[in-house]
């Protein structure tokens, strides 16, 4: 009888997922929910939101000083972000979020455009709640998994990094010249042994490039005045073009967002 009840259940959550394609994150969801009860983050926080990327960053290691939310669910898409933001974005109220979700979209088969329209949808529920908060996209990784598909990331990011020169709260933090090697490949010593996540060096040097673009932080000042400054090697209209700054001019490009000039990296 148990056994015949389990099975059940089980037919239960599949037929579930069927129809709600959602329905998988429930769990996670629900997890942070009751997390937030338990001990309630205080608002004016800054948000991490997206896929395992997300997951595996240990801001508490990376941004001791900031009061970073992490509200990663692996194996998540952009399009997941955009249908929870109402409950694990919004109800923080917080000064910034920072995105990055579309690896998994586009290894799914997602072409760059949906994945554009996903973001979209992301952003503009966490305006409809928050207009004055600055968002954060941190565009597609390459990597060494998923070298074979990067056109599509980088067409996704260009249609993104489109919608972002919109919006004059949203920072296009770019990344990826960062994560490439003098060959043009992603750098191995930056990823773990499945070529898809990063490691803990590779986490350390996009901490750097990001707190280079939050600022210190150390007084937490909202500054609303700051727009996206594009940086060298990316177009929003061309797209992608060949590297030809170093992190430090990339670097240079973004004021610092709560407060303090931008470190070095």
């Amino acid at each position: 009888m148990f056994a015949v009840v389990v099975q059940c259940g089980f037919l239960a959550i599949a037929s579930a997922q069927e129809t709600d394609p959602f329905a998988r994150w429930e769990p996670n969801i629900r997890a942070f929910e009751e997390r937030d009860k338990a001990s309630p983050p205080a608002p004016g926080g800054i948000v991490f939101v997206g896929s395992s990327t997300i997951v595996g960053w240990n801001l508490a290691k990376q941004f001791p000083d900031l009061p970073a939310i992490n509200r990663g669910f692996g194996g998540s898409q952009m399009a997941d972000a955009a249908h929870f933001a109402d409950r694990i974005v919004t109800p923080y109220r917080p000064r910034m979020v920072v995105v990055y979700s579309g690896d998994n979209d586009v290894a799914a088969g997602k072409s760059p455009e949906q994945v554009a329209a996903d973001f979209r949808a992301f952003l503009g529920k966490v305006r409809a709640a928050l207009p004055e908060t600055t968002v954060v996209f941190i565009p597609v990784k390459p990597s060494l998994a998923r070298w074979k598909l990067v056109d599509k990331m980088r067409r996704a990011n260009t249609l993104i990094g489109r919608a972002i020169q919109q919006d004059p709260k949203c920072i296009y933090a770019d990344m990826e010249w960062e994560l490439i090697g003098p060959d043009g490949k992603p750098r191995k010593e930056l990823f773990k042994e499945d070529g898809l996540h990063l490691n803990e060096r590779g986490y350390t040097v996009w901490s750097r490039v990001l707190r280079s673009k939050l600022g210190t932080g150390t007084n937490f000042r909202h500054d609303v005045r700051r727009k996206l400054v594009p940086v060298p090697n990316f177009d929003p209209i061309a797209g992608y073009l060949t590297p030809t700054s170093s992190t430090s001019k990339v670097s240079s490009a973004f004021g610092g967002i709560f407060g303090g000039e931008p470190i070095s990296p």
